[in-house]
């Protein structure tokens, strides 16, 4: 089963084959990538790579991905001009690198979405990540936020094969 995101009114939903389920997007909303930092959610069809969640808050996910557990030094460097770009890194990082281990809960499981991975291009954006949204749905900085219980059933029906598709 793919995950299809798109909008319908004002609200962004996903779908997984078992029904629309409320999800946050980026503060830009969803488009084509122009930059690092655009908070755009691009269009698209991304392959699903590997799931990383907090072994302290909860058990391994079901997944038929490949699921590491995360750990408290972990980072995801966003640094253009960084060899490591785009990439899991240790923190500290030599250059600007966001921690993955967040103490907000947002990244307790995080789907990690081949977006600008095979090849990295500098500037084309780091990673595009299915993360726990806020209570709220609020914006993210550009990727797919559901419900933690919602993310780990659409982790549970996903196979390696499935696919992130982003559509307006």
């Amino acid at each position: 089963m793919n995950i299809v995101v798109g909008p319908r009114g004002e609200l962004y939903f996903a779908d997984w084959g078992t029904g629309e389920k409320r999800c946050a997007v980026g503060r830009g909303g969803i488009a084509e990538k122009l930059r690092e930092g655009d908070g755009v959610t691009p269009i698209g069809a991304w392959p699903l790579r590997h799931v990383l969640y907090r072994p302290d808050r909860l058990a391994a996910p079901n997944c038929a991905l490949p699921v590491s557990a995360l750990h408290e030094h972990d980072g995801w460097c966003e640094s253009v001009n960084d060899r490591d770009y785009n990439r899991l890194v240790r923190l500290p990082h030599r250059s600007g690198s966001e921690s993955m281990w967040r103490p907000d809960g947002l990244y307790d499981v995080v789907l990690v979405v081949g977006y600008n991975d095979a090849p990295v291009i500098p500037g084309r954006g780091s990673a595009i990540f299915v993360h726990v949204a806020r209570p709220d749905f609020s914006p993210t900085a550009g990727c797919v936020a559901l419900t933690l219980p919602d993310l780990l059933d659409a982790l549970a029906q996903l196979n390696k094969e499935d696919t992130l598709i982003v559509r307006r």
